[in-house]
C-alpha cells in the first residue's frame, strides 16, 4: 500500500526574508562590525566617562591604572618631558655626592690625622666610635 504525503514549502521573497527570519547571531554574543561601531563612545563621551572614574583608576599597576595609561600615551606619541633636565639632575646629584663624600673623608682625615685609602673596606675609627665602608654620618651612602 502507498500513502501520499504531502510536502508544504513557504518560499519568501527577499524583501520578507530579511524580515522575518533572523540572521544575526545574536545567540553567539557577537555583535555585527556596524553595530560595535554605533556603540563605541565618542571622543567626548570617552572623556566624561574617564572624568567620572579618574578617581577608581588605580595610581600604579602594569595595566588598567593611570601609569598604564601615561606609559601607552607617552609611547604613543614618543613623550618623553623634562627627560633631559631629568639626566642633568641626576648627574647633579651624582657630583654633589661625590663632592660631599670627599669632604666627609678630608673632615675624618683632619680630626684623626691618619690618611684614608680610598678602597671601600677601609674600617677607620673617630671619636670612638668604628665604621666600616668608607661611609660616614651625612648621607650618601649606597650611592
Amino acid at each position: 500500500m502507498s500513502e501520499n504525503i504531502e510536502l508544504n514549502k513557504k518560499v519568501y521573497s527577499k524583501a520578507a526574508y530579511d524580515q522575518i527570519i533572523d540572521t544575526d547571531f545574536n545567540q553567539l554574543g557577537i555583535k555585527p562590525i556596524q553595530t560595535q561601531i554605533d556603540t563605541q563612545p565618542t571622543l567626548n563621551e570617552f572623556f566624561d566617562l574617564y572624568n567620572e572614574l579618574f578617581y577608581t583608576i588605580p595610581e600604579l599597576g602594569e595595566i588598567d591604572s593611570h601609569e598604564y595609561l601615561i606609559t601607552k600615551s607617552s609611547e604613543y606619541i614618543n613623550f618623553s618631558a623634562n627627560q633631559d633636565e631629568i639626566i642633568a639632575l641626576q648627574n647633579e646629584i651624582f657630583q654633589l655626592r661625590t663632592e660631599l663624600l670627599d669632604t666627609q673623608k678630608q673632615n675624618i682625615e683632619l680630626q684623626t690625622g691618619a690618611p684614608l685609602s680610598n678602597s671601600s673596606d677601609t674600617t677607620f675609627t673617630s671619636g670612638g666610635s668604628s665604621t666600616s665602608g668608607g661611609s660616614s654620618t651625612g648621607g650618601g651612602g649606597g650611592y
